[in-house]
């Protein structure tokens, strides 16, 4: 049985990687992923069922799209057998064909099969709010990810260095409001 908080390393590097063969070893054949998006400056459908659909948009799709992905759980790992697992997550990004940057969080709300696998049978993404920023400040932007301990993190270590800079403010009000 894999451990929670590797299944969870497994679906980031997926996604964060552009390696949709790892999801197998995140998500159950028949899992179910639901986005509830708040954020205008980013869409998804609004779910995807099975293995092969859910990589598709979360790996595949996004991968098209953006590139420099960094995703952090903001929580300690999950205990090693957990049915349930709840946290806020940040990432970063930027846009492929634009070099637009994208910074974004939200919550995760992770359900691990019954069967003692330890992969997810539903993940419930919640995007809160997506910031965009101009191409020249993704040397800012990713100097301050890549000093974050990755991808386990606190929202203190993520406040504690935030770049300042007016199109961050809701996704600081944001993570205050978690800490």
């Amino acid at each position: 049985m894999a451990a929670a908080a590797d299944t969870i390393q497994n679906y980031i590097r997926a996604k964060d990687e552009n390696r949709p063969h790892l999801m197998a070893r995140a998500f159950a054949p028949t899992a179910i992923v639901e986005m509830k998006v708040h954020a205008s400056a980013i869409s998804f459908p609004p779910s995807a069922s099975g293995l092969d659909a859910i990589s598709d948009m979360l790996v595949r799709q996004f991968g098209q799209t953006y590139e420099n992905i960094y995703t952090f759980c903001l929580a300690p790992p999950p205990p090693k057998k957990c049915r349930n697992f709840s946290c806020d997550w940040l990432v970063g990004m930027s846009v492929k064909n634009d070099g637009t940057v994208r910074v974004g969080c939200g919550r995760y709300d992770w359900a691990f099969t019954l069967d003692g696998s330890g992969l997810v049978d539903k993940l419930v993404i919640t995007i809160d709010v997506m910031a965009t920023l101009d191409p020249p400040q993704l040397g800012l932007v990713l100097a301050w990810l890549t000093k974050l301990p990755y991808p386990w993190c606190t929202p203190a270590a993520v406040l504690k260095d935030v770049p300042t800079h007016q199109a961050l403010s809701s996704l600081v009000d944001r993570l205050r409001k978690g800490t």
